[in-house]
């Protein structure tokens, strides 16, 4: 009787998992469908299939270079116009493990989120805008301080860093910050010839890349003409 009870529970556990994986595959062609639809609304194209060369690629940012595993997926690429010039864009899923041990036992965690990259069309300095954290407060209490603005509002709500403090004043112009307090952006990230924005935490539906592309059709309108010039110089 022991032996027919393991075997029936055995069975059972083997008929959970397979209507895990069908579910899951149904769930999976259901995001094929609706991220192709996307892509054939925004003229970009669309590569399901994993991106094992990514985090490489976009190694500048910290968030392609959590844990193990790592690799994109579901990427829509190509180009759009911003700047009032064709810019190449990349935006889609990425995936990453991380494994803990403590000694006696090890588990190994897979995270997921979704990004926007936008390639600017000349080279520029670095800059980060994010959420004011507490680990931001601690640095500060030390010396170490981010980019203040005079809206102490913004400089309250936002860690800024810069290679070039200029610059970030000049980007970060009193109607920008107006439009970044009103729309309360992701992380936005500038560096190596790229800007990506992301949470580095959640999978976005489309709605969510179509809100993040219009965001960046207006962030990038709100950059002053003058920097342009300066920057293609």
């Amino acid at each position: 009787m022991r032996a027919v009870g393991i075997a029936l529970l055995f069975v059972g556990v083997l008929v959970i998992g397979l209507i895990g994986a069908y579910f899951a595959h149904l769930a999976e062609q259901k995001h094929r469908a609706v991220m192709q639809a996307l892509a054939d609304e925004l003229g970009l194209r669309y590569q399901p299939e994993p991106c094992a060369d990514h985090d490489d690629e976009y190694a500048q940012f910290e968030i392609f270079r959590r844990g193990h595993s790592r690799v994109a997926m579901h990427t829509l690429s190509g180009s759009l116009e911003l700047f009032d010039r064709p810019c190449a864009v990349r935006a889609g899923d990425f995936r990453y493990k991380v494994t803990s041990s403590n000694g006696k036992t090890t588990s190994t965690r897979t995270y997921r989120f979704s990004y926007l990259i936008v390639h600017p069309p000349w080279p520029s300095p670095t800059l980060l805008v994010r959420r004011e954290g507490m680990f931001d407060k601690m640095k500060a209490a030390f010396g170490f301080d981010d980019i203040d603005f005079e809206s102490a509002e913004f400089s309250k709500r936002y860690y800024v860093t810069s290679s070039d403090k200029r610059f970030a004043y000049d980007v970060l112009h009193p109607r920008m910050i107006e439009f970044l307090l009103a729309s309360d952006p992701l992380t936005l990230d500038l560096e190596g010839g790229a800007l990506c924005i992301s949470d580095g935490t959640r999978r976005w539906q489309p709605d969510d890349y179509r809100r993040q592309l219009a965001f960046v059709r207006e962030f990038c309108s709100h950059w002053p003409r003058h920097l342009l010039q300066d920057l293609e110089q």
